[in-house]
């Protein structure tokens, strides 16, 4: 990316993916769109650095995930519609998340829309599996790091997306079946 002549055109260059780091994290497009905010507020106040840093877009992307987590900190007692039951099986094992939709699931639905619908279903997700599932798939952090930043255990982060992954697998098979062509 070359270096924007000013502001609007760097904050437009990368808004995107500021808005979509948070939105993942948060799940709420309204509060997405206040840590996008912030974060080009921050942005501005250290443009004359990051105007020409060819690091720009991950530090805002690490911005943009570090004001999310806190943000979801902050007010976490205000989201009580997000469930904190955990599913266990019987024997307290962990086991591999298996999809039961045939190889032809995605068929038919392109790109833009198979990510909107991953959002979707990311949404459904209590945050304490969905947290730790985007920072892990979509920020490409380690499970060590995911739990320095939630102040949780490892087993807690490894545990809490495993049973993500498990959980975010129904959704889109259940939600799947609009997509799917069936032969009579």
């Amino acid at each position: 990316m070359t270096a924007p002549t000013d502001f609007t055109t760097f904050m437009r260059n990368y808004q995107d993916m500021v808005y979509s780091t948070a939105v993942r994290l948060i799940g709420n497009a309204t509060q997405a769109e206040d840590i996008s905010q912030e974060v080009f507020l921050k942005a501005y106040e250290h443009f004359d650095n990051l105007g020409t840093s060819p690091t720009a877009g991950g530090w805002l992307k690490t911005v943009a995930t570090n004001l999310s987590i806190n943000h979801i900190q902050r007010y976490k007692k205000r989201w009580s519609f997000f469930s904190d039951l955990v599913h266990r099986d019987d024997e307290g094992g962990e086991k591999e998340v298996e999809f039961a939709a045939p190889d032809t699931f995605f068929s038919g639905v392109d790109t833009a829309e198979r990510r909107e619908w991953v959002d979707r279903a990311l949404r459904e997700l209590p945050e304490h599996q969905r947290i730790p599932l985007v920072l892990y798939h979509f920020e490409d952090l380690p499970y060590d790091e995911i739990a320095k930043k939630m102040h949780v255990s490892l087993s807690k982060i490894k545990t809490d997306i495993l049973r993500g992954r498990e959980a975010l697998a129904k959704i889109l098979v259940r939600s799947g079946s609009t997509h799917e062509v069936f032969e009579k």
